[in-house]
């Protein structure tokens, strides 16, 4: 609705209101549709009202929105995907529409290989030439993979409901899921019982299964009606660490764990571990890496990437958790695009056990949402002062999500970010500059005195918007010889750096800071994406800038000025 309504130019208040809702909903942990169900009222959730909550029951109960509808009569409704390729905004999409007639993906591809796009006015080649990269991108990245959120929305409700099946014993979601990787292709649970259990009846007629692809004794695959595919295996007591093991991968990791096992007269598989017709491990994962003489490898690590040779020499990272983090340093408030105040907001981080919070809110450059100039600034300070005067056992800290300018420098004078206990730092706008010149770019940017960390680092959203070219080692290099830091973004539809990228920080010896971006109290809780993303990068605490406590941060946040 929100795309639509922007392509038609409505009122900007209106498609903000639509917006809003969505994003709330996609940061509600329970499922919708069973809070309708239950009779909750959904306008007791921030940036939803009376009208946009009778809009939603609708669709839930009636899987259409009658006002949609009646939009898509005027407009195709397929224009929304487009909107979501970078550099074209709402009124690049309404031209594109209007004097092309483009439609679709496929429309938009056809004119940029036809050089028709080039011809309007406003585009040009440069702009044609990177519609047509993106497109192509995003065909070859993101072709049948879903957000791991949208899994775990999926695989949450699903495996609760089965645990509830009388005689169900172990159940777990394995696969890339469970190795916390930013996409999944398909969901694979794991399920001991009881003999006799009706595990698989209770499987097929789950309420959210659209399609009975097939049904047996030990395995049935379904799919829902978000076509997510969905494959349960029932599997023997005796066999379920090494079916977990296998169904978990990577594939590379099963391949060279087996090639081990070879070497030792051993067949691994996902019935267990056989010395010849004699099974001699395979209840518990653990005895699985045993018997090739090998520790307990955490799934997020299990990618063929030096797990088991770090293994073997008894040096395996001791992961970074949930329990080591102690703030978070990137949140957003009233004063721009969040929805909570800042008393609000640190309350909700203080539940959490945090005992900092930084509130991070766009800077001037970033209209859309009400950027602060200089003056909003000094006002957010002076309440966060008041702030921390009445709150006990946390402490807010001082910071602004401030732009990179496409000529390096940042979007506030050092007047006033030399009043903060941080900058975050963002590239929010050119996104498609040659390689170098971004890349120059955020490098003259990390030169300012006050510069301390880089956020979301590659512009990417996931499935959506593929990351702006960048010499990644440089800007590693550049913050290790500045003594700057760089985020990793944990809103799952960024988690951004990737984890290849953040176990090279890790080994420059560059710090990370994992923040949420949270625009909501219910986004505090993406901390668990972020986490995931940097257990997959080999990240332990020492390598999180936030695990410090209070007086360390702020020492580490000190560059010598």
């Amino acid at each position: 609705m929100a795309d639509l309504l922007e392509i038609q130019g409505a009122n900007q208040f209106r498609v903000r209101a639509y917006r809003d809702a969505a994003r709330t909903v996609g940061s509600i942990s329970q499922n919708v549709s069973d809070l309708i169900s239950e009779g909750q009222d959904l306008s007791k959730y921030a940036g939803i009202g009376k009208d946009l909550a009778g809009k939603i029951e609708e669709i839930v109960k009636t899987g259409r929105l009658s006002l949609l509808e009646d939009i898509k009569q005027e407009i195709p409704g397929e224009l929304s995907e487009l909107t979501h390729i970078a550099g074209l905004g709402a009124k690049r999409v309404a031209a594109l529409y209007k004097q092309l007639n483009v439609t679709s993906l496929a429309d938009l591809e056809e004119a940029a290989k036809d050089h028709k796009i080039r011809q309007l006015e406003g585009f040009g080649q440069k702009t044609e030439e990177s519609i047509l990269q993106e497109i192509q991108g995003r065909q070859e990245e993101h072709a049948e993979r879903t957000k791991l959120v949208v899994v775990e929305r999926v695989a949450k409700p699903l495996i609760e409901y089965l645990k509830k099946t009388k005689g169900v014993k172990d159940i777990e979601a394995a696969g890339s899921y469970r190795r916390r990787k930013e996409t999944v292709r398909d969901l694979d649970v794991l399920a001991t019982c009881k003999k006799g259990a009706d595990v698989m009846n209770r499987f097929v007629g789950y309420e959210d299964v659209q399609k009975v692809v097939s049904k047996g004794k030990t395995r049935s695959t379904v799919i829902l009606r978000s076509g997510f595919q969905v494959d349960l295996r029932v599997v023997p007591q005796v066999s379920y660490g090494a079916a977990l093991h296998y169904f978990t991968g990577s594939k590379e990791h099963n391949i060279a764990i087996r090639k081990m096992g070879v070497k030792k007269k051993l067949k691994i598989n996902e019935y267990g571990v056989f010395k010849g017709d004699k099974r001699i491990a395979g209840r518990n994962e653990k005895d699985v890496f045993g018997k090739v003489a090998l520790p307990f490898i955490e799934p997020e690590l299990r990618e063929n990437r030096g797990e088991i040779e770090a293994a073997q020499k008894d040096k395996l990272p001791k992961l970074v958790a949930l329990d080591d983090i102690k703030g978070d340093l990137h949140v957003h408030t009233k004063y721009t695009d969040g929805h909570y105040t800042i008393q609000e907001m640190a309350e909700a981080a203080k539940k959490r056990g945090y005992k900092y919070l930084a509130i991070a809110d766009h800077s001037k450059h970033v209209t859309v949402a009400h950027g602060l100039k200089a003056k909003d600034l000094r006002k957010q300070i002076d309440e966060i002062d008041k702030v921390n005067e009445k709150l006990k056992g946390i402490t807010v800290l001082k910071g602004i999500e401030v732009d990179i300018l496409e000529d390096g420098s940042l979007d506030l004078p050092d007047s006033v970010l030399k009043e903060l206990d941080l900058t975050v730092c963002s590239v929010h706008y050119k996104f498609n500059l040659s390689k170098k010149k971004q890349t120059d770019r955020i490098i003259k940017a990390m030169n300012n005195p006050y510069f301390a960390i880089l956020a979301h680092p590659t512009g990417r959203l996931i499935n959506e918007r593929r990351p702006y070219e960048i010499d990644m080692e440089r800007i590693i290099k550049k913050a290790k010889d500045s003594g700057c830091f760089l985020e990793l973004n944990a809103h799952p539809d960024r988690l951004d750096l990737n984890d290849i990228d953040a176990k090279r920080a890790k080994e420059i010896g560059v710090k990370l800071v994992i923040s949420t971006d949270a625009h909501r109290i219910d986004d505090l809780d993406y901390m668990r994406f972020g986490l995931g993303q940097a257990r997959r990068g080999w990240l332990e605490p020492d390598d999180v800038l936030n695990t410090r406590g209070l007086s360390d941060l702020k020492k580490l946040l000190k560059r010598k000025k």
